[in-house]
C-alpha cells in the first residue's frame, strides 16, 4: 500500500506540475491575478505530493520492504539505520527522486518568500521552476519508477554500495544535491527576466540569496566527498580529477562567477546580458554533471546508472533546457539595455576579469573531461586525462585570478587607480614573499611552483584581512555590512584551502612497509610499532583491524587503528583508515593484505596541512551563510510601483 501511495503522489505531482508551468504564465501574459495566483498554490501542493512520495520511499527502506525492486537492489535488513536510510538516495532512482523532492522545495521556497516579487515575475519563475519538475518527474515515472513491485517477493536484498556505507556519504548526496538543483531557481529567475525583457538592480537584489544559498550547499558538498575520497578511499589524497568530481567543480565556478556579475549588475546596472547567461550556464552544468553521472557514459565509484535509454532522455532533457535557454537568450538578450559606463581599472573591471578568469577554468574543466568521450564516441580510441593536464592548465590560470581577487576589494566603482590600491597591499604582498621564500628553502628548495601557489595562499589571506581592517578603521565594526564580513571570511578561506592543497600535494610523504606483530617502523620523528592484528566483526562486515602504537622520543603520542572490511552483502572490501590530526598534519594509516606468519602491509602517509582543506571549504560555506544572513539579501529588493503618470503639458 505504502509504494502505491508513493507512486499515486508522484503522478499527481506531474499532473500539478503541467498546470503550474502553464496556467500562471498566461496569467502573467495576460495580467490575469487569478491565474498567477495559481502558481504559489501548485507550488505548495507539488512539494506536498513530492515529499509524500519521498516519505514513502524511505518508509519501504526503514522496514525493509523487499516488494519494492529498488529496496531489493540497494538495502539489506542486516544495514544500521542510517545506512537503510541514506540508502534511499545511493542509488539512480533514489538519488533523482531526491533531485525531484529538492526542486519542488524550492519552488515551495519562492511561493512562500516571494511575496516582494512583482506577481508576473513570480509566476514566470514558478512557472519555469514547474517545467523543469515535469522532465524530472517523467523521467522517474517512464525509466526510473523507485516503486516498482517485485514478485516473488525475496527473503532479503542485496545491500548497498559498501563505499557508500559511511558517514560522509550519508549527508554528502543531499548537501551536494541542494547545491545543484538550487541553482534551478538562478535559471529560473533568468529565464522569467527574459520573458519579461527587464533586466535592473532590483532583479539582482533577488537573484543573489538563491544563487549565494546554492553556492554554499554545492562548497560543502564538494567539501564533503573530498573528504569522503580522502579517508575512505585510503590513497592518502583528496582530490584525483575524477570526472564526476569535475562534474560538480564547474557549476561551482559558473556560480562564483555569477555571484560577483550579480553584484555589478545590483550595484551598477551593468552586465546585465552577461549575469542571465550564467545563470543559464550554471544550472547547464549542472545537468551535465547529472547526465555524466547517470548515462552509463563514465566509469567511476560515483556512478548510478549504467542505462543507455536513462541517459537519452537526460540528454534530450539537458539539450532542451540547455539550448531552450540560449536560443531565448539569443532572442531576447538584445533587448537588454546596457548599463553604466565604467574604466577597466575599476571595482567593474576587476569582477570581469574576475568572471573570465572563472569561466576559462570551468571550459577548461569541461574540455578535459568531455574530450576523452568525443574521442571515443568519434574514432574509437580511449584515452585518460588526469591530473597532468588539469596541474598543468587549471593551476596557472589561478594565479592572476587570485591576485585580482586580493586587489578588486581595493578598487572603486566606476573609476579607480591600481597604485593606491597595491600600495595599500604592500604589507600582504611582503608577508607573501616571505612566505614563498621560507616555503621553498625550509621546506622543500625543489618545489618552486609549490612555494609560489604557497605564498599565494597567503596572499589571499592577508590581503582579505587588510581588505576587513580598512572597513574596520573607516567605521565601526557594528554597522559594517554582513555581506562585507561574509566576503572577507570566504576570500580569506580559499586562501587557507590553496595552503591545505598545496601542503599536502606537494610535500606529502609516503611509506610502504610490511610489518610482522612487534616490529617498529621508523617514518619522519615517529616510531610506530605493531601490536597485534585482530578479527572483529561489524553489523554486516567482518574486519582485520591493526593496532599501531606511536611514540616521539621515545614517549607515547597516540595509536592508530586501521581496519580492512570485508562486506557480506554484497562482497566487497573497504579500506578503514586511521588518522590522527593535530590542524597542522594528518597522520595517515592503511591496512592491506597479509598474515601473521608473512606480515601484514601498512601504508603510511603524513600530510602537510591537509586538514586545512576541509577548514578551510567550510569557512567559505560559513562566509557565504554569513552574507546571506545581511538583511538586504534577505527581505530582497522592495516590490516595483508604477511609475507616476506625467502631468499633460
Amino acid at each position: 500500500m505504502i509504494p502505491e501511495l508513493g507512486h499515486f503522489a508522484l503522478i499527481l505531482a506531474l499532473a500539478v506540475a503541467v498546470v503550474q508551468a502553464t496556467l500562471p504564465l498566461v496569467g502573467a501574459s495576460r495580467g490575469d491575478v487569478r491565474l498567477m495566483m495559481l502558481g504559489r498554490t501548485a507550488a505548495l501542493t507539488q512539494a506536498f505530493l513530492v515529499v509524500l512520495a519521498f516519505g514513502a520511499l524511505t518508509q519501504c527502506y526503514v522496514t525493509s520492504d523487499f516488494s519494492v525492486a529498488n529496496v531489493v537492489a540497494n538495502s539489506h535488513s542486516a544495514k544500521p539505520l542510517i545506512y537503510k536510510i541514506s540508502g534511499v538516495w545511493g542509488n539512480h532512482e533514489g538519488s533523482m527522486l531526491l533531485w525531484a523532492l529538492i526542486l519542488s522545495l524550492f519552488g515551495a521556497a519562492v511561493a512562500i518568500f516571494g511575496d516582494n516579487l512583482p506577481d508576473s515575475l513570480r509566476s514566470r519563475v514558478l512557472s519555469v521552476q514547474a517545467a523543469i519538475g515535469i522532465g524530472f518527474l517523467a523521467f522517474l515515472l517512464f525509466t526510473s519508477n523507485p516503486f516498482e513491485r517485485l514478485s516473488p517477493v525475496p527473503l532479503d536484498g542485496n545491500g548497498l554500495n559498501p563505499l557508500l556505507q559511511d558517514p560522509g556519504l550519508a549527508f554528502h548526496p543531499p548537501i551536494l544535491y541542494l547545491g545543484y538543483v538550487g541553482l534551478s531557481v538562478t535559471f529560473s529567475f533568468a529565464i522569467a527576466a527574459l520573458l519579461e525583457g527587464r533586466v535592473d538592480p532590483a532583479w539582482a537584489r533577488w537573484v543573489r540569496p538563491w544563487t549565494l544559498a546554492a553556492w554554499c550547499f554545492l562548497t560543502l558538498g564538494i567539501a564533503l566527498g573530498s573528504w569522503w575520497a580522502y579517508y575512505i578511499l585510503g590513497w592518502g589524497g583528496f582530490w584525483f580529477w575524477d570526472p564526476v568530481e569535475n562534474a560538480s567543480l564547474m557549476p561551482w565556478l559558473a556560480a562564483t562567477a555569477l555571484l560577483h556579475s550579480a553584484i555589478v549588475v545590483e550595484k551598477r546596472d551593468a552586465l546585465k546580458s552577461w549575469t542571465v547567461l550564467l545563470a543559464i550556464l550554471a544550472f547547464s552544468l549542472s545537468l551535465l554533471g547529472t547526465f555524466l553521472v547517470r548515462s552509463g557514459v563514465l566509469t567511476s565509484v560515483h556512478a548510478f546508472a549504467q542505462d543507455p535509454a536513462r541517459g537519452l532522455f537526460i540528454l534530450c532533457f539537458l539539450l532542451g533546457v540547455t539550448g531552450g535557454g540560449l536560443a531565448l537568450y539569443a532572442w531576447r538578450a538584445p533587448t537588454l539595455q546596457p548599463g553604466g559606463l565604467f574604466q577597466p581599472i575599476s571595482r567593474e573591471g576587476a569582477l570581469i576579469l574576475n568572471n573570465l578568469l572563472l569561466c576559462t577554468l570551468a571550459a577548461t574543466v569541461l574540455l578535459g573531461t568531455l574530450y576523452p568521450l568525443f574521442l571515443d564516441l568519434v574514432t574509437g580510441n580511449k584515452v585518460s586525462v588526469g591530473p597532468p593536464f588539469f596541474n598543468a592548465t587549471f593551476v596557472p590560470i589561478c594565479a592572476p585570478l587570485f591576485a585580482a581577487l586580493a586587489v578588486g576589494p581595493f578598487l572603486g566603482w566606476k573609476r579607480a587607480e591600481i597604485g593606491p590600491a597595491l600600495l595599500r597591499l604592500r604589507i600582504a604582498f611582503a608577508v607573501s614573499i616571505v612566505a614563498a621564500i621560507v616555503a621553498a628553502v625550509a621546506i622543500d628548495g625543489r618545489a618552486t611552483l609549490a612555494a609560489l601557489a604557497f605564498g599565494f595562499g597567503v596572499w589571499l589571506i592577508m590581503a582579505s584581512l587588510s581588505e576587513f581592517v580598512g572597513r574596520v578603521r573607516r567605521g565601526r565594526l557594528s554597522t559594517m555590512p554582513r555581506a562585507a564580513i561574509g566576503m572577507t571570511i570566504s576570500h580569506a578561506a580559499l586562501g587557507v584551502v590553496v595552503l591545505g592543497c598545496v601542503g599536502t600535494g606537494a610535500w606529502n610523504t609516503e611509506l610502504i612497509r610490511t610489518v610482522k606483530a612487534g616490529e617498529r617502523i621508523s617514518f619522519l620523528g615517529y616510531e610506530l610499532t605493531l601490536d597485534k592484528v585482530e578479527a572483529l566483526r561489524g553489523a554486516n562486515y567482518i574486519a582485520d583491524r591493526a593496532t599501531l602504537s606511536v611514540t616521539v622520543g621515545g614517549k607515547p603520542y597516540t595509536t592508530l587503528t586501521p581496519e580492512r572490511r570485508m562486506f557480506i552483502t554484497p562482497r566487497r572490501q573497504v579500506a578503514e583508515t586511521s588518522i590522527h590530526t593535530n590542524l597542522l598534519r594528518d597522520l595517515y594509516a592503511t591496512l592491506g593484505e597479509g598474515d601473521a606468519t608473512q606480515g601484514w602491509v601498512i601504508r603510511l602517509y603524513l600530510n602537510p596541512l591537509a586538514p586545512w582543506i576541509w577548514l578551510g571549504a567550510a569557512m567559505c560555506a560559513f562566509g557565504g551563510f554569513v552574507s546571506l544572513s545581511d538583511r538586504r539579501l534577505r527581505i530582497g529588493a522592495p516590490r516595483r510601483t508604477r511609475p507616476m503618470a506625467q502631468p499633460a503639458e
